[in-house]
């Protein structure tokens, strides 16, 4: 069951995921610079790069990255135009799908996304997708079956990971709430000017209600984050009202609590030290990040064999909740201490398959490469934790 952590930290808005009683997520935000992720706006198309499949479009100070791959099916904002080929000057409904990250500019789709507890509406794709962390198989199909009123040719459903167990008409009124949201935003596109924002995006900690699974509890020190989570409970979320809690005790502050200090030094080094007495040596770069697994002071009575799976396998879990606490996305790669029975190499793939589970963003573990390093794809959606720091 998650927990969440959130109250503020060097005037800003920290928010931390407990799961188990160890931390597996934090998002650090001001609230001069909140995160632009599902903001809505009109856009102008600047100019299109054909050689790289890509429009680039002004938001109005703000330049974002379109893929013309990736939106087949452009909204224009008038609903009067129509056709596919995009040209500078055509203006669009886009939704920002991808925060800045590093030198890179947000990524925007015309694939709008309103998600909601149990489900995501989603304008361009049409599909009724399920989860990949739900397997009953049984389920799925009783839940497709329910949602099939729905289906049409403006909009999919995504069923959520919250959603499993959860009864199909509570299911089946968020779609209808969601939709009927859908249409609402694209009406008052219609009599707005360029550059104009149609919906903003929810701060982190209220994006963090709506996308944890299995809530338990929620605490918070901060009399005005209360009041907002409160609202946002009593309207999206009903069933939780009951977990919100205001923290409130001058001689123990909730972030020391929680050891949150503790836990932001861990997030922000580059070394992290394993029970065992092994470590991770942590290394983002530009194009991807390095994680280096060594075996440090362990030296324990069993074989050499052993004692290699035994620092792995501890490894394997530490590096899937460093991944989840520190935000990292894109190409991982993780240099395991080399194993050669086939059997402690399916073992350690087993772990981490079953880590990676537990994280709430999208993460695949693709293979072992022929120089035995563990290869990963996480999806990017925030910033990484260092760089929110340095904001």
């Amino acid at each position: 069951m998650n927990k969440l952590i959130i109250t503020k930290w060097n005037d800003r808005a920290l928010t931390a995921r407990f799961d188990e009683g160890e931390c597996r997520a934090l998002f650090l935000e001001s609230e001069d610079r909140q995160s632009l992720l599902g903001n809505i706006y009109i856009g102008k198309v600047k100019n299109i790069v054909k050689n790289i499949g890509a429009a680039f479009i002004d938001l109005g100070g703000i330049m974002g990255y379109y893929s013309l791959a990736d939106n087949p099916v452009p909204v224009y904002a008038d609903g009067r135009k129509t056709g596919n080929a995009l040209r500078p000057g055509d203006e669009l409904i886009v939704q920002i799908a991808r925060d800045a990250v590093k030198s890179k500019e947000p990524t925007l789709t015309c694939c709008l996304n309103f998600p909601g507890k149990y489900t995501v509406v989603t304008m361009g794709k049409t599909q009724l997708g399920f989860s990949g962390k739900i397997h009953d198989e049984r389920w799925k199909e009783q839940v497709k079956e329910r949602l099939q009123i729905f289906k049409n040719e403006r909009y999919g459903i995504i069923v959520r990971t919250n959603a499993y167990g959860i009864d199909a008409e509570k299911i089946e009124e968020e779609v209808k709430q969601l939709s009927l949201h859908m249409e609402s935003v694209l009406t008052r596109a219609k009599s707005r000017t360029c550059y104009s924002l149609i919906q903003s995006g929810n701060p982190s900690y209220i994006q963090s209600l709506r996308d944890t699974p299995q809530l338990k509890e929620i605490v918070t020190d901060i009399p005005e984050y209360w009041q907002q989570i409160k609202d946002y409970l009593e309207e999206k979320q009903p069933a939780d009202q009951e977990k919100l809690i205001l923290y409130d005790d001058p001689l123990l502050p909730l972030i020391k609590l929680c050891s949150l200090e503790s836990v932001i030094k861990t997030a922000a080094g580059s070394r992290v030290w394993l029970r065992s007495g092994g470590y991770l040596v942590i290394e983002p770069t530009e194009a991807l990040t390095v994680i280096d697994v060594n075996s440090g002071k362990f030296s324990g009575k069993k074989t050499q064999a052993e004692t290699i799976l035994k620092i792995n396998l501890e490894a394997a879990k530490e590096a899937a909740r460093q991944i989840s606490l520190r935000n990292l996305s894109g190409i991982i790669l993780i240099d395991f201490i080399d194993m050669e029975d086939e059997s402690s190499r399916d073992e350690l793939l087993s772990v981490l398959r079953r880590e990676f589970m537990r994280d709430p963003v999208k993460t695949v573990l693709v293979d072992i490469t022929k120089l035995g390093l563990v290869e990963i794809t996480r999806k990017k959606v925030r910033k990484p934790w260092h760089e929110m720091v340095r904001e």
